[in-house]
C-alpha cells in the first residue's frame, strides 16, 4: 500500500505538469518551479536510506523513476541527478556538517544539485579524469573541465569528482569529490544548447579556473574513484525503470492511435499487421516489467549483485528502443 501511495503521487505529478513540459520540449526550457514541486512532493529520495529522508522501497522508488519517465524523459532525468547522483552522494560521503545544511534542501528541491564526473575528453572512461585539485594553506583550488552536467548552470551546488595533484602528500593521485556552491569564483557553468533529446532539463559545459574552496569543501567520505562508482552502480536500476517508463509511454501511444485511425473501412487495431505488431511491443514490455520487479525483490531483500542490476540495465535500454521503433513505425 505504501508503494503504491508513491507511485500514485508520481502519477498525479506527471499529470499535474504534462502540458507544461510538453511547451518546455518544445522551446528547450528548463522549468525549474517544476524541479521544485517534484521536492515538494517528497519524490526525490531513490531509496536512498538515511534519517532525514523518507525512505522509499527498492520497489517504490523504482515506480517513480518508471511513471516519471512515462511522462517526460527530461523529468526522469531530473530524478535521476537530483536524487540519484546528488542527493545520495551528499547522503553516503558527506560530512555530518555538510548533510545538516543541504540534505534536506536538496531533498524538498530548494537547491538544485548536480553531480560533476564526465568530462570534455573522458565520458565512459571517467576513471581517466583530469580535472585536478591542489592544496594551498588551508585552501583547496579546483582547475579543470566538467561537461554534460545536469543541474550543472542552475545555481545551486555541484559535486565535483577531482584527482588530487600533490606530489608531496600521501593522497596524491587519489580522487576527491567537492561541494562548490555554483556562486563560487571561478566556476562558469554554460547552458549546451542545440540538444535533440531531453530538451525539458540543461546540460551544461562547467568550467573550473581556480576555483578556491575552504578545507571542509571536500567530502570526507570520499577516498578514491570507487566511491563514484558506488553511486553509479545505484543507478542502474533507476535506468532500468526509467526505460520501462519510455517503452511504456511509446506503447501507449501506439496503442491509442492504432484504435483510433482509421484506414481502409476500419481501425488500424483491427488489421492482423497490426496486432502482431501490437503483440510484440507487449511481450517486451512484459519482460521488462519483470526484470524490473524481480530486480526490485532481490534488492530489498539484500541479494541483488551488480552483475543483475547491469543485465536488467542492458536488457530494458535496449528492448526500449525496439518498442519505440516499431512504435513511430506504427505511427
Amino acid at each position: 500500500a505504501a508503494d503504491r501511495a508513491v507511485w500514485e503521487r508520481a502519477r498525479c505529478y506527471v499529470d499535474e505538469v504534462g502540458e507544461r513540459m510538453v511547451a518546455a520540449w518544445d522551446e528547450n526550457s528548463y522549468p525549474l518551479d517544476l524541479v521544485t514541486r517534484l521536492g515538494e512532493l517528497d519524490l526525490y529520495n531513490d531509496g536512498i536510506e538515511h534519517p532525514s529522508l523518507t525512505y522509499f522501497s527498492p520497489l517504490a522508488a523504482g515506480l517513480v523513476n518508471m511513471e516519471v519517465s512515462r511522462g517526460d524523459g527530461s523529468l526522469g532525468t531530473v530524478i535521476a541527478v537530483q536524487g540519484g547522483l546528488a542527493l545520495r552522494t551528499l547522503a553516503l560521503f558527506g560530512s555530518a556538517a555538510q548533510q545538516e545544511r543541504w540534505l534536506e534542501p536538496l531533498a524538498r528541491g530548494e537547491v538544485l544539485g548536480s553531480f560533476a564526473l564526465t568530462e570534455p575528453d573522458h565520458g565512459s572512461d571517467s576513471v581517466s579524469l583530469e580535472t585536478v585539485a591542489r592544496r594551498d594553506g588551508d585552501e583547496w583550488v579546483l582547475r579543470g573541465a566538467k561537461k554534460w552536467i545536469g543541474n550543472g548552470a542552475s545555481g545551486g551546488i555541484t559535486f565535483v569528482w577531482a584527482r588530487v595533484d600533490d606530489a608531496g602528500a600521501a593522497e596524491h593521485g587519489a580522487v576527491r569529490c567537492f561541494l562548490v556552491p555554483q556562486e563560487t569564483p571561478g566556476y562558469t557553468g554554460t547552458v549546451i544548447a542545440g540538444k535533440a533529446s531531453l530538451r525539458g532539463i540543461h546540460q551544461a559545459h562547467i568550467a573550473l579556473d581556480d576555483v578556491r574552496l575552504p578545507a571542509d569543501a571536500v567530502l570526507p567520505g570520499t577516498r578514491s574513484f570507487k566511491d563514484a562508482s558506488t553511486v553509479l552502480y545505484s543507478t542502474r536500476s533507476g535506468v532500468a525503470w526509467s526505460a520501462l517508463g519510455h517503452a511504456t509511454a511509446c506503447y501507449e501511444a501506439a496503442l491509442s492511435y492504432a484504435q483510433q485511425r482509421v484506414q481502409f473501412g476500419k481501425p488500424l487495431v483491427k488489421f492482423q499487421m497490426v496486432q502482431e505488431r501490437l503483440t510484440q511491443m507487449l511481450d517486451e514490455l512484459t519482460a521488462m516489467q519483470l526484470y524490473c520487479r524481480r530486480m526490485a525483490d532481490l534488492e530489498t531483500a539484500g541479494a541483488l549483485r551488480p552483475t543483475q542490476a547491469s543485465l536488467a540495465k542492458y536488457h530494458n535500454t535496449r528492448a526500449a528502443r525496439r518498442i519505440a521503433q516499431t512504435a513511430r513505425d506504427l505511427m
